[in-house]
Parts: structure tokens; C-alpha cells; sequence
């Protein structure tokens, strides 16, 4: 008797499993809708094809940017030619000639000096460029 009490002690402590975890069929259902939201654009650009129009009276802009860097020695490069100040400032004047809208990129290098990258801004602000940014590289 002492045994059927044991065992029905053993039985009182385990219960059955009435509740299903949802937590992976969830997660499953999450990297599909990812999936569609990610593809269907991709699938919608093949099925729909659109034919523009043409026109010879369209504005025919496109944006110009300039790239320069600033490297750890304190070069400059436009484009990716080594420069000096003096025809920095006359390119980004060209520049700004054929394109008063023209971007400018700069980019220096982490160990560059700060005091290169505030002359290189303050040549291209001189010579009439009013769009500028700093690339960064996100981590």
C-alpha cells in the first residue's frame, strides 16, 4: 500500500501539458511577413511594366557632388586627385558655376586634424558651394 501511495504522489506532482507555446510559430510567422514585405516590391517592379513618356522639353538636372577627402597627413583630394587649397577652391567654383545647387562631400580621415577639416569647409563655403555634408561610416 505504501508503494500505490508513492506512485499516486508521483502523479499529483505532474500534470499534463494543456497550454501549446505559440513563441516559435510566432517568430516563424514574423520572418515570413518580413520576407513578403522585403520581396514583393521586388516582384511588383517585374509584373508592372510601366513605359514613361518622353518629352523634349523636360528638365534634364542632375545632381552634381563633389567628393573630398582629407587624409591623416592633411592632404586633400578632390575627386580622388591630390589637390592643394588654392585649385580646391577653384574647382568647387566651377563646380558651383555649372550647378549653383552642387553638393559637396567631405571626408576625413578619423585622425585628421581638426583644424584641416574647418579650412577645407571654410574654403568650400568661400568659393559659393551652400550644400555640404560629412560622411561618417556608421558602426
Amino acid at each position: 500500500m505504501a508503494s500505490q501511495l508513492e506512485s499516486s504522489d508521483d502523479l499529483e506532482g505532474m500534470s499534463a501539458i494543456s497550454a501549446i507555446n505559440v513563441t516559435p510559430f510566432v517568430d516563424v510567422m514574423l520572418v515570413l511577413l518580413v520576407i513578403f514585405i522585403v520581396t514583393t516590391p521586388m516582384l511588383m517592379k517585374d509584373v508592372l511594366s510601366v513605359k514613361l513618356p518622353t518629352s523634349t522639353t523636360a528638365d534634364a538636372k542632375s545632381v552634381q557632388s563633389i567628393g573630398i577627402a582629407i587624409t591623416q597627413q592633411g592632404q586633400l583630394l578632390v575627386n580622388g586627385a591630390i589637390t592643394t587649397p588654392e585649385s580646391l577652391a577653384t574647382e568647387v567654383r566651377a563646380a558651383v558655376a555649372k550647378d549653383p545647387l552642387v553638393k559637396v562631400i567631405i571626408a576625413a580621415d578619423t585622425e585628421s586634424r581638426h583644424g584641416d577639416v574647418v579650412r577645407v569647409i571654410d574654403i568650400v563655403k568661400t568659393a559659393g558651394a551652400t550644400q555640404f555634408a560629412i560622411q561618417i561610416q556608421r558602426p
